[in-house]
């Protein structure tokens, strides 16, 4: 089970003093503490092309709805590729999706250095696609409950992260499927082919509020 860590000596505002932005609030730190608290808000960091510390909550938030998820031909396929595992490469799996040669990159040292921190204390996962010994693709998010916020995914084969996010719904999609969240922060051409959709962000925000008191999904737990 996840180590809760120290309270964050920090308050995040509410996510509708931003307005028409997607920009919530600056500065703060990467303490898990802090870290954990904004996503049970709605919230998830990300710096700028600068380096300063934002937090952001997306207007119009993309997520994968588990429930009754119905993967394309192509989703298939891809899935039916490669093997799935959990937590067994997560360093390389971040310092994949971190790679600096990605076009905008945006996964600094300190996110490194925060998210291990936290996937040591079992808040946050990876998931990865395996083609025999060889990672083929991944992605890696938080996972508070019912939410599970990815982060970053990446491939080294074609169609390895497609098929984590399939694996990974795979392992959201149980009893509290219809109640589950699973965030991707925005949708992108590629992520609305695998079923991502926008909802507002109150919507998002209501639904976080319940999914977080959830049980896990047993590969979390």
């Amino acid at each position: 089970m996840p180590v809760e860590p120290a309270a964050s000596v920090w308050d995040f505002p509410p996510v509708a003093v931003a307005g028409a932005s997607d920009i919530v609030a600056g500065g703060a730190d990467l303490q898990p503490g802090t870290v954990l608290a904004a996503y049970r808000r709605g919230l998830f960091p990300m710096p700028d092309h600068r380096g300063s510390l934002l937090w952001w909550s997306p207007v119009d938030r993309g997520i994968i709805e588990v429930a009754g998820y119905r993967p394309t031909r192509s989703v298939r396929r891809a899935r039916s590729r490669f093997e799935i595992r959990v937590n067994t490469a997560f360093d390389q799996v971040i310092r994949a999706c971190a790679d600096p040669r990605r076009p905008g990159s945006w996964i600094d040292r300190g996110i490194i250095a925060s998210y291990t921190e936290l996937h040591r204390l079992g808040w946050v996962h990876s998931v990865e696609a395996w083609d025999g010994d060889e990672l083929a693709g991944g992605l890696y998010g938080v996972a508070i409950g019912g939410l599970f916020a990815g982060e970053s995914m990446f491939h080294h084969k074609t169609d390895g992260s497609k098929a984590a996010v399939a694996g990974l719904i795979e392992l959201l999609d149980d009893e509290y499927a219809d109640q589950r969240v699973f965030d991707i922060q925005w949708v992108t051409g590629h992520l609305a082919t695998l079923g991502a959709v926008s909802i507002p962000r109150e919507t998002y925000v209501r639904r976080v509020e319940q999914a977080v008191t959830l049980p896990l999904p047993k590969a979390f737990s």
